[in-house]
């Protein structure tokens, strides 16, 4: 995984941990309108956003009659309103306390209550909290504060009919107030605005260093393979040493020297195909037999890589077969410096290219 990916991951797991947290601080407002007729039978209506829904409650509409608990106000038990099988419908309005919420709303709920409404205790003003009832789903369940709720549960008790009429109302919390909206939408085009920067900025510099890279290996290339133009260049002929003997092979591609063949001697005095050669310095810049830097000798300085890693290959080890005797030659170590030993090993290499020839 790439350090982009990594950083949206990161990224996304704060927005949405901050998306659970901030979740449960947000509530949704009642409205609540109730209607009834006075002792002057005048048509009274007033209307308030002055209810929160329950967590659980569904996000509803809810009208009907209200009805108050038998003797408790708290409505905790069963079969505790008066009602029957014609009963309009019915909105129960309920005290906290005694009992938990559950068991206000679900005896409530059981009776065939269209919603319920619990008031908050006295001295409390109007005041609400955000009512958790995890157990009593299903059913439209909101609170009011003190003061509502009394007002109401007077007029029932004079035997005034109070038509209730439960509407949803408007989001709050942390996500849906103006001020957090704000910050929200300026922290989210911060973080936006420098991720893109940082991985603009990322791309543009890898792709500087790829392409300074490039240059470079280019011109490299170009100043060697002006330098191994330099170097001395040979035409084999018929009695030179090297066709003569079956000692003297090309180290690059194993095979003997013949007349009319063009070498290279490098600085260092060994000779090599020119057609052998020549690419080897340009990937490797030694000589084959003795590593002597050659392009370095021919004034051709290599620069520093550092943004790329060069793979180290893993060393190989040739192992030779003649009749008497077993050797092992890593391709990879500098060679002996004796050069009695070197020859040796070719001529160890050419006597087991002569036996396979007189096998087959």
């Amino acid at each position: 995984m790439d350090k982009k990916t990594q950083h949206c991951m990161l990224l996304l797991l704060c927005l949405s941990g901050l998306v659970r947290y901030s979740a449960a601080f947000v509530f949704w407002t009642a409205m609540v309108e109730i209607n009834y007729v006075n002792s002057n039978n005048v048509t009274v209506d007033k209307y308030c956003e002055c209810g929160v829904y329950g967590r659980n409650s569904p996000l509803e509409k809810a009208s009907g009659i209200v009805m108050l608990p038998k003797g408790d106000p708290r409505g905790c038990g069963s079969d505790v309103y008066n009602r029957n099988s014609s009963s309009p419908p019915w909105i129960a309005l309920v005290k906290r306390g005694n009992c938990t919420f559950n068991e206000k709303i679900n005896a409530a709920k059981l009776e065939g209550a269209a919603g319920v409404v619990v008031y908050n205790v006295d001295g409390s003003g109007n005041s609400t909290t955000h009512m958790a009832h995890s157990d009593a789903a299903g059913i439209v369940a909101i609170m009011i504060g003190n003061t509502q709720g009394m007002e109401v549960v007077r007029l029932v008790q004079n035997g005034t009919d109070v038509q209730m009429l439960i509407d949803v109302g408007n989001p709050h919390g942390p996500w849906m107030d103006t001020y957090w909206l704000y910050f929200l939408s300026i922290a989210f085009f911060i973080v936006t605005a420098a991720s893109i920067t940082y991985f603009v900025f990322i791309s543009a510099n890898r792709l500087y260093n790829l392409n300074m890279h490039r240059r470079a290996e280019r011109r490299l290339k170009s100043e060697a393979k002006k330098a191994i133009g330099r170097l001395q260049v040979r035409t084999l002929k018929r009695g030179d040493e090297e066709t003569t003997s079956d000692s003297h092979m090309c180290a690059v591609c194993i095979e003997s020297y013949k007349a009319g063949e063009v070498v290279t001697v490098l600085t260092c005095d060994h000779i090599f195909h020119k057609t052998c050669i020549e690419p080897w310095l340009l990937e490797r810049r030694t000589c084959p037999m003795c590593k002597c830097d050659i392009l370095k000798a021919l004034g051709v300085e290599e620069e520093t890589k550092e943004s790329i890693s060069v793979e180290s290959s893993p060393d190989v080890t040739v192992i030779t077969v003649t009749e008497e005797s077993l050797y092992e030659v890593p391709l990879t170590d500098p060679p002996s410096p004796d050069p009695e030993r070197h020859q040796h090993l070719y001529d160890n290499r050419a006597f087991v290219g002569e036996s396979q020839a007189a096998r087959g």
